[in-house]
């Protein structure tokens, strides 16, 4: 199978990044099932890059729906070891304005339906996730927001709601006394499995309205976040495009190894089959 070091997940607008050579579709077949669409391999600067639709093309699924078990392990078949998710959010502070970058990194985990683990059917494990974003390349994507000319806001908090509805405004203004930053449907699930499976990843969320919350401001709605969403994505297209080289292949952080010594179970207690699907969470990583 055909190998890409660079994992970005998003809408399927990514693939028209400029510089994109050689793109070609590969299915992915995983014991979670399929994932959101074929992943779309393609060089970048020189660097081989797999691209996934959360949503699938044509946006067919609601967040919930998404088959996120089935995304990040095509990612990891295909030899993925960083994921760059692009995903469109609400500002829950004022200075965080519609078209700006967020760069979180810390989540709170407000979902109710969603398979968030690939443990289980037999084997029980916990991997850390005090820190769901991997620093150094969260470090690099900041670079390359500045460098591109992109108004960046390096940290804070993602609250990942169910969905598909937008928050009521007794829920906006809740979320806001937490202290949040943005709001989202997608990438709290996508980071917790990430981390389960070794693979650095990182958020560039971008800001298309104030949910509900601001009195001065329209009350998000599908296509006011639509219009945003098309002069965002040209600047998410334009930060990858800076940020993906050569040398980005090289650093190396804690990730790979997050799920070693997490087992609790007896592996004379492994169910056979189970033990085969997560061979890539139980193996050491390769060096």
């Amino acid at each position: 199978m055909e190998k890409a070091k660079i994992g970005v997940i998003g809408g399927s607008g990514l693939y028209e990044i400029e510089g994109i050579e050689d793109l070609h579709d590969v299915v992915v077949k995983t014991p979670f099932g399929d994932p959101s669409d074929p992943l779309t391999l393609g060089r970048l600067n020189g660097v081989a890059v797999a691209f996934l639709p959360r949503h699938g093309k044509g946006h067919r699924f609601l967040p919930t729906e998404i088959n996120y078990r089935a995304n990040i392990y095509a990612m990891k078949m295909l030899g993925v070891e960083q994921i760059i998710s692009v995903s469109a959010v609400g500002s829950m502070k004022k200075e965080i304005a519609p078209g700006d970058i967020v760069l979180p990194d810390q989540f709170y985990d407000n979902t109710r339906k969603r398979i968030s683990s690939f443990f289980g059917e037999g084997i029980v494990g916990h991997v850390p996730l005090a820190d769901p974003i991997c620093a150094v390349l969260a470090d690099r994507l900041e670079l390359s927001g500045k460098e591109t000319g992109a108004k960046v806001h390096r940290g804070g908090t993602y609250i990942c709601i169910e969905g598909p509805q937008f928050s009521s405004r007794a829920e906006s203004r809740i979320y806001r006394s937490w202290g949040v930053e943005v709001i989202g449907m997608t990438n709290a699930t996508e980071a917790r499995l990430a981390r389960e499976a070794g693979l650095c990843y990182a958020t560039i969320a971008l800001s298309t309205d104030y949910d509900c919350w601001h009195e001065e401001e329209e009350d998000v709605n599908a296509e006011a976040v639509l219009k945003i969403i098309q002069q965002n994505v040209a600047t998410a297209k334009a930060m990858i495009a800076h940020a993906v080289s050569p040398g980005m292949l090289t650093p190396h952080c804690a990730c790979r190894e997050a799920a070693q010594g997490s087992v609790l179970t007896d592996p004379k207690c492994f169910p056979e089959m189970t033990q085969k699907n997560l061979a890539f969470l139980l193996e050491p990583p390769a060096e």
